[in-house]
């Protein structure tokens, strides 16, 4: 529990990890490099003097963690869901068509939930799906706030569109659009300094290419509909999935994962 984590505790976590070899610097804008280097260099060396013993590297991911269901009971109008699974790494080229398949599942108001869940059904107000990539891993999910006579039809929903999407039944135009929209995000989040700036500070702490925008689009464009309905089929696997939620039922919380996740939902 966070209330159980010291004072004491906190720091020593902040000076074994806050060190020289722990630490990215990243800058975009009215910045001189040659400035920039010899200020953090000063710095590293103040820090280091003052540190002790070796940086703690946190050691990479070695194994997937199990799949499992956790609900916080609460008097609430509306069910909180979340379903994921872990995704794939910032290093892998397969990130790409990941997300492809975010950005056509629910990354947007065009997307397949909003339009089945939202627009044509009117069952939530808010559902989405997401996707992210670290040095050693991802994740991939999707959210879901409904109230609970929509519960499981809305998640019935996003079960069938995850298989239609795993099946390859992916319209050249919904493709198109889709890399059209991922693109347009990208270029967009450059117009910002600090955007720019995270940009090269994420590829830098994961140690992944630092790519052109040329680049990224390319890439993009060369995303195909058996690369995303074969992500849909790997990641979004029944027996990969992990759920999360706040509501006043548990047993129907359970009972709407059935089709989403049988075994998990079984096993809780």
């Amino acid at each position: 529990m966070i209330s159980s984590v010291s004072r004491r505790a906190l720091q020593g976590w902040h000076r074994s990890m806050y060190v020289p070899g722990n630490i990215v610097v990243a800058g975009a804008g009215n910045v001189d490099h040659a400035r920039l280097v010899e200020l953090v260099g000063r710095a590293a060396e103040r820090r280091a003097g003052a540190a002790n013993g070796k940086p703690k590297v946190r050691p990479p991911l070695v194994g997937i963690p199990a799949p499992g269901v956790r609900l916080q009971r609460k008097d609430t109008e509306q069910y909180h869901v979340c379903i994921g699974a872990p995704g794939v790494a910032r290093s892998d080229r397969r990130r790409f068509a990941a997300s492809i398949l975010d950005a056509i599942l629910g990354g947007s108001a065009s997307s397949r939930l909003f339009q089945e869940i939202r627009e044509k059904r009117g069952m939530a107000y808010a559902v989405y799906s997401f996707a992210a990539q670290y040095a050693d891993t991802g994740q991939i999910g999707v959210y879901v706030g409904t109230r609970e006579e929509n519960l499981a039809e809305a998640l019935a929903v996003t079960v069938e569109q995850i298989g239609e999407l795993a099946a390859g039944n992916i319209p050249a135009r919904e493709l198109r659009r889709a890399k059209e929209h991922v693109k347009g995000r990208v270029l967009l989040a450059m117009e910002s300094t600090s955007a720019r700036m995270h940009r090269l500070g994420d590829a830098l702490a994961s140690d992944s290419e630092i790519l052109s925008l040329d680049r990224v689009a390319a890439e993009l464009d060369a995303v195909d509909v058996e690369a995303v309905a074969e992500l849909a089929t790997l990641l979004l696997a029944p027996e990969r999935l992990s759920a999360a939620g706040i509501g006043p039922s548990e047993e129907r919380f359970l009972a709407a994962l059935e089709p989403v996740t049988p075994a998990v939902a079984r096993a809780a």
